[in-house]
Formats: structure tokens, sequence, C-alpha cells
């Protein structure tokens, strides 16, 4: 198994070092990874300066391993030019911090997997539910135990999926569920609503607020790893509103429009 291995914390990042160690006794690792730290970058691509890749020694781990100056999302594409064959696996992660609900939709680890998928690569996305004194050991194993038969699996294309661990021991998960998507969603997004003001009397506004958890019932990623139990979401691509199509058709029949 060739397995890909990419972030959004970038290079130095402990989580991804204790994936590449676990995940080396399942296949040949290879590591494109940013630079520096791309929390939040989403699905960018970058298009407005040249990109550059540098190899990286990760302190004697015997991966080949690479930095990219660019997002999450650059590192899978730039892999996929650089490295013949194409890997079987991409996975993104070890994140410090969960992916849970709309967060998927702000998070450089999904992306990255995101758009390994798009390129027809079966992808995981893996976090932990905790931005500190992360135990990266059971979200590690877990992959690498789940990767063999992930490959084996039947899916429809632009899928890949999202997992999150709780930040416990690995004798402490009380096991794993196939979820949905929660709803989680941030108060005070910027920080008191208001601009300040830097030594130098610029403005300046800063992001940050505390997540509102709107939808944890049952069978949500949220309510999964609140109990203690590995979260395994699958994600698409098509993010289309199917159910209200017809309702959208009505609206627009009725405007004065000419159709072809």
């Amino acid at each position: 198994m060739r397995i890909l291995l990419t972030n959004d914390d970038g290079i130095a990042s402990p989580g991804l070092r204790a994936l590449a160690e676990e995940l080396q006794s399942v296949g040949d690792v290879v590591i494109y990874a940013p630079e520096r730290e791309q929390s939040c970058s989403g699905h960018a691509i970058t298009l407005h300066k040249p990109l550059r890749i540098r190899e990286a020694a990760l302190n004697g781990l015997p991966v080949s391993a690479h930095t990219v100056s660019g997002t999450p999302a650059d590192c899978v594409v730039l892999a996929n030019l650089q490295e013949a064959p194409p890997p079987d696996l991409v996975v993104s992660g070890i994140n410090a911090g969960a992916n849970l609900g709309e967060e998927v939709f702000y998070s450089g680890t999904v992306a990255a997997a995101m758009e390994a998928a798009l390129h027809g690569l079966r992808s995981i996305a893996v976090s932990v539910t905790a931005y500190q004194d992360c135990d990266y050991r059971a979200a590690a194993r877990f992959v690498a135990e789940f990767a063999p038969t992930y490959l084996e699996m039947t899916l429809p294309p632009d899928t890949l999926i999202n997992v999150n661990v709780p930040n416990l021991p690995p004798d402490e998960i009380a096991g794993v569920q196939v979820t949905r998507l929660g709803r989680r969603s941030y108060e005070n997004f910027v920080e008191k609503r208001e601009k300040r003001e830097d030594p130098r009397g610029r403005p300046y506004y800063w992001f940050g607020g505390t997540a509102q958890e709107t939808d944890s019932g049952q069978g949500t990623d949220i309510r999964a790893v609140h109990s203690g139990v590995i979260s395994v979401t699958p994600l698409r691509f098509d993010v289309t509103a199917y159910p209200v199509m017809d309702d959208v058709q009505e609206a627009l029949s009725a405007l004065d429009i000419t159709q072809s």
C-alpha cells in the first residue's frame, strides 16, 4: 500500500509524526505537508505565487518527507504530480482539534482529503478533539487498522471519510460509530465584534469565538465524540440541496424570463 500523508498543522506537527510512525506497519509512507500551520485554510489553492517543495527530515523517521510552501490542498495536488504511481490512500492529519459539523467547510485537514477524492483517490481526514495535551495514539491506531478495509470498500466517486477521535488513551475509547454531521456554529466569531488597534494605531480584527452545538443529537459526530466514541462520517463533494430543487424550479417558472 502506498500512503500519502498531509495535514494543515504543518510538517512539525506531532500528530503527523504519530500517524507516520503507525502507518509504516501497513504501507510505504510519503509525506507532503505545509511548511507552516494552515489551520482553517479551507480548500484554498495557491494561484498568486510560486510554490516550492523542499525535502524534510523528521528526526530520524525513515520516510520520504517534503514541505510545501502552500495549503493542504496544494500539497495533495503537488504530491500527485511528483509521485508515481499515485498513492493508494491519502490520509490528512492527525489534526489537533475536532472537525465536526460545519467545521468541515473551514478545515484544511478535510479539504486535503477532499482534494484527494476529487483526484479519484481514497482519502481519510482524521482529528483528535483537543488542541493541547493531545493523545494521538488511538487515532493513529484506528487509521492503521481501518485503512486496508477501507481500500476494499465499494464507494461512489468523490467520497471521503472524516474521522474524529476523542482525546483519550486507547483503552478508554468506547467504540466506533458511523455518524452524520451535527451542527456547530461559533458565537462572537469576530472577537468583541469590533476593531482593535495595534501599537502603531492601525486597526485589526481577531477571529475567534466559542463553539455552540445546535445539533448534537443521536447519530451525530458531535454526540459520538462526547460519548467517548470514534466518529466516522462519510462525506461527499456534492452538496446540492436536492429536496428543494422542485421549489426553486417553480419559483423560476413564475418569472417572466425567456428560457432556452
